[in-house]
């Protein structure tokens, strides 16, 4: 098992507690994941105070929706990521900003960062350019490659349960998403180049 995999299912875990009321583990919840989207909030809204604001309501909509999470649709801190997006850009609505996001344009490259073992905000900011660079090497795969390691990195699926998902022969997804590892690796290689 992968430490992604593992932090996932404990999440999980901690998602299922919370819906019976176990304020424990939503402590627990809290600490494993309060940084990672403080600085998620942090570079939409670039203002401190209000990221502090989102992530106050975000944790209480976690609270009170925990119990409608389906891990089928999502993984627990894609989950999380999504709640706290939503409130971000209810946030920037409500300032009057002239607000123009676009879901086909959402940093998908920040996901994986935020579901790194990295802890601090600071260090999830600062990894915002690899994540921009990986989301602008993601968008050149083929849609087919892309959609096969979504689902196998940003869900947690294994590749059996990709295959299964996208109704192809297991060879196929693993060769889809060896030949998406190879180009990442190569575009990423150029950028770092020039």
């Amino acid at each position: 098992m992968t430490q992604a995999t593992s932090d996932a299912s404990q999440l999980h875990h901690w998602l299922a507690a919370i819906a019976k009321q176990d304020g424990r583990a939503f402590q627990a919840l809290y600490d494993a994941t309060s940084a990672k989207l403080f600085g998620f909030a942090l570079r939409i809204l670039n203002k401190r105070e209000l990221a502090e604001e989102v992530l106050q309501e975000s944790y209480v909509n976690i609270w009170n929706n925990a119990a409608n999470y389906q891990a089928s649709l999502a993984a627990p801190m894609t989950w999380m990521v999504t709640i706290v997006r939503h409130r971000a850009i209810d946030q920037l609505r409500r300032l009057d900003h002239d607000v123009e996001i676009d879901g086909e344009d959402f940093d998908m490259g920040l996901l994986h960062t935020l579901e790194s073992t990295e802890p601090t905000p600071t260090r999830t900011l600062e990894l915002s350019q690899d994540a921009r660079a990986l989301s602008s090497c993601m968008s050149r795969l083929e849609n087919a490659h892309r959609q096969a390691m979504a689902l196998a990195f940003f869900h947690d699926l294994s590749h059996s349960e990709v295959a299964q998902q996208l109704s192809l022969p297991i060879g196929t997804v693993k060769t889809w998403i060896r030949r998406g590892l190879d180009k990442l690796r190569m575009c990423l290689n150029s950028r770092e180049a020039s």
